[in-house]
């Protein structure tokens, strides 16, 4: 399942659709075009995976695959996606047979009875397990799932359309949008890739929800020419068998419910290593507190909280750089709520004094140029006076005082 990345002024491209035009977002577009931010290297299904045919032909279906040549583009700065199923360029335009466009920041369905590039009218990028996310060691999310059959004339929330033969109608076969979970008793052995791992404890906790059809049980993932040979080998032992249902509840029940809380991990902060900082997060709720929870998202060293339970806490962090904190709430019915703050953490600047006649010698280390060099006559001090702006970590500053008390910040 490839996808690209697009910057928010994407030019925007027709797009025709030829099966499902009225069950599409044309996006601006007019029917039965659809009006999409398409890249030109926009990939299609599976391709790399075929190394015998480059993108262009790819695109292009040349050797007639006859797969489901699913398209995903991917806007983050505007958070949004497009998705397409049945893609293909013809010359210089391009066509497919249906598009829909997805709001990341909503959970805004399509509209009752419309497919999408899913038979079950679900987006399937946020269900696609990426590398990142398993070179982390956490999927955070549930998985898409496809069946070899799913049942006739149904399809629960959240899926909004079935695609399934009349005669599909064994009350054992899923529906579309049917969650199911890998059961707790399923042993995860450590003989089992990091990557593999990584998907099964998120299909333990998060499940994963029946989005299509195909030929056999399977797990979509992104590709990526990072992940290692053969790491998910090991998948095709998993059956269907391992899993169990999970009950289904409405829009408006279960974790879905009113009352849900909502977290706000407070404004970014630009700090010094040697000084830390203070989290000033919050959680709104109702109904019993729920158990909240500060943790390290990303970053190039450790995070050590003064206590990662409370809200308001302190953190401290081994290295310089950029970190991303998560702060979460869970009430134990709801879906957790989570929200981040980006600390930027500079290296403290460390100055050093020297006499060199009637001058002061001055270097220091840490800090982001451009320098600005201060002087004042006493301490504490009501005002400083900038005497120097650098480029450097060195400067020269004539003494013309009886006393004088230097300091250097960076930008």
């Amino acid at each position: 399942m490839n996808f690209v990345l697009v910057p928010d002024n994407q030019p925007r491209l027709p797009i025709h659709f030829l099966d499902y035009p009225e069950e599409s977002d044309l996006d601006g577009g007019t029917d039965p075009y659809g009006s999409y931010p398409i890249p030109s290297n926009m990939p299609i299904e599976t391709w790399p995976h075929d190394n015998t045919n480059t993108l262009a032909a790819w695109q292009q279906d040349l050797n007639n695959d006859g797969g489901d040549r699913h398209a995903i583009i991917v806007q983050p700065g505007n958070g949004f996606i497009w998705e397409m199923w049945q893609a293909k360029r013809v010359g210089t335009n391009w066509e497919a047979s249906n598009g829909a466009k997805f709001d990341l920041k909503s959970n805004v369905l399509r509209s009752n009875g419309w497919t999408s590039a899913d038979a079950a009218g679900l987006a399937m990028f946020p269900a696609l397990p990426r590398f990142d996310e398993c070179e982390r060691g956490v999927v955070e999310h549930a998985c898409r799932i496809v069946v070899a059959k799913s049942k006739y004339n149904s399809y629960i929330y959240p899926a909004t359309h079935y695609a399934a033969p009349t005669n599909n109608t064994s009350p054992n076969l899923p529906s579309m949008g049917q969650r199911v979970r890998l059961k707790a008793s399923y042993v995860i052995t450590n003989s089992w890739t990091k990557q593999e791992k990584t998907v099964l404890v998120a299909l333990k906790k998060y499940g994963a929800i029946v989005a299509d059809n195909g030929s056999f049980f399977s797990i979509s993932v992104t590709p990526d020419d990072r992940w290692p040979s053969s790491c998910f080998n090991n998948f095709n032992s998993l059956d269907i068998t391992n899993f169990e249902v999970i009950q289904t509840t409405g829009p408006n029940e279960g974790p879905r419910s009113a009352g849900a809380p909502a977290a706000s991990a407070g404004a970014d902060q630009t700090v010094t290593s040697a000084s830390g900082t203070t989290l000033q997060g919050f959680v709104n709720f109702t109904g019993a507190p729920p158990t909240n929870q500060w943790k390290l998202y990303s970053g190039p060293g450790t995070v050590t909280f003064g206590n990662a339970a409370q809200t308001n806490t302190t953190a401290s962090f081994s290295a310089p750089g950029v970190y991303t904190l998560l702060l979460s709430a869970d009430d134990g019915m709801h879906a957790v709520a989570y929200d981040a703050v980006v600390i930027t953490v500079i290296q403290a600047i460390t100055l050093n004094i020297a006499l060199l006649g009637t001058n002061a010698s001055l270097s220091w280390t840490g800090g982001v140029p451009p320098f600005v060099v201060e002087q004042t006559d006493f301490l504490p001090a009501s005002s400083w006076s900038g005497v120097v702006t650098t480029s450097l970590q060195t400067a020269g500053v004539p003494l013309t005082r009886s006393n004088s008390f230097f300091r250097v910040r960076g930008n």
